[in-house]
């Protein structure tokens, strides 16, 4: 598909907004990349930042999580991983909804100019965590905190409240053809 090039500058945004909500959603790959390169556009200004992962554990070795924290960014995984890894769910429900709420204290606290929450759709989905809390919480937050939420099928809700959403669309995937996630590319 070819598109022809633009003759014309975008119009030109007119408000100055002392935060915003992202929510990057959909089946593609990229969600929770693309909110660790606003953590390092953060960390550049000399933001306070915190991550907080609602599925991935430790026991993934995030490489984004070791760098962040060489750079002091706050990073909390929480979980096991994925409900299919998990060996007792009932006990992940408890540790997403600690999660939440630690994560609701760093936003309202106000502390932190950047709050990632990341893969939080799963437990609002599953009803792991209340999802018109997690929302009003976002609405409610203190003027100077940016969130953003990652996940797939991200609630109404959750997209009503963000200023911009992502919708990341799977074109193609190496998992369907068989090839396993790989460190330092995939996680």
């Amino acid at each position: 598909m070819t598109h022809d090039p633009p003759t014309e500058a975008p119009e030109q945004a007119t408000t100055r907004a002392p935060s915003v909500v992202v929510v990057n959603t959909g089946h593609g790959k990229g969600k929770s990349t693309a909110a660790f390169g606003m953590v390092m556009r953060a960390v550049a200004r000399d933001w306070r930042v915190a991550v907080i992962q609602f599925i991935k554990s430790g026991n993934w070795h995030v490489g984004e999580e070791k760098t962040a924290k060489r750079l002091g960014v706050e990073w909390w995984a929480i979980g096991e991983g994925f409900t299919w890894d998990s060996s007792n769910l009932s006990e992940d429900q408890a540790v997403a909804a600690e999660a939440w709420r630690h994560a609701r204290a760093v936003i309202t606290a106000g502390e932190h100019r950047l709050v990632v929450l990341d893969e939080v759709t799963y437990p609002m989905n599953w009803g792991w965590i209340d999802g018109d809390e997690v929302v009003q919480t976002l609405r409610s937050r203190p003027a100077q905190v940016n969130i953003v939420a990652t996940g797939r099928d991200a609630p109404a809700a959750l997209v009503d409240v963000a200023d911009t959403v992502t919708e990341m669309v799977n074109v193609k995937h190496a998992f369907d053809r068989g090839v396993r996630a790989m460190r330092g590319i995939d996680y």
